[in-house]
């Protein structure tokens, strides 16, 4: 398995840089496959998602459509995916954030009864609970 940084991820989805994103592509393409994957961390993945968001100004619903890709594509190993996935579905919905939805997504996974939380947005969640 081979760990992806977040610029990799974030040029082969933006092919905006010419030198770095043909890299991203090779890797992403010819480098990794099912018997040698690409391991993307949930950092690796929350910085994705705000990268594409905040610096790149790209909607939800492309958000989405990158995400999906990623969790889809056979040659990737996305840490916690069911979790992820979760993430996506809440913010695809409308229903909250995708930090938000990970953090809950990932607080009932490690067995939490509920998340506490001062934000109410995020309270919109069955996994969150205002303190």
């Amino acid at each position: 398995m081979i760990g992806l940084d977040t610029n990799i991820i974030v040029r082969y989805l933006a092919q905006d840089d010419p030198v770095q994103s043909r890299q991203a592509t090779h890797i992403m393409e010819r480098r990794l496959t099912e018997a040698r994957p690409g391991f993307i961390s949930l950092v690796t993945m929350a910085e994705t998602v705000w990268v594409l968001d905040q610096i790149y100004g790209l909607s939800t619903d492309d958000i989405v459509t990158a995400v999906e890709r990623i969790l889809g594509a056979d040659a990737l190993f996305v840490q916690n995916e069911h979790q992820v996935f979760a993430a996506i579905v809440s913010l695809k919905t409308g229903v909250g954030s995708f930090p938000d939805a990970l953090i809950g997504a990932l607080g009932e996974w490690a067995g939490c009864t509920t998340t506490l939380t001062f934000d109410k947005k995020a309270t919109r969640m069955k996994a969150f609970q205002l303190a």
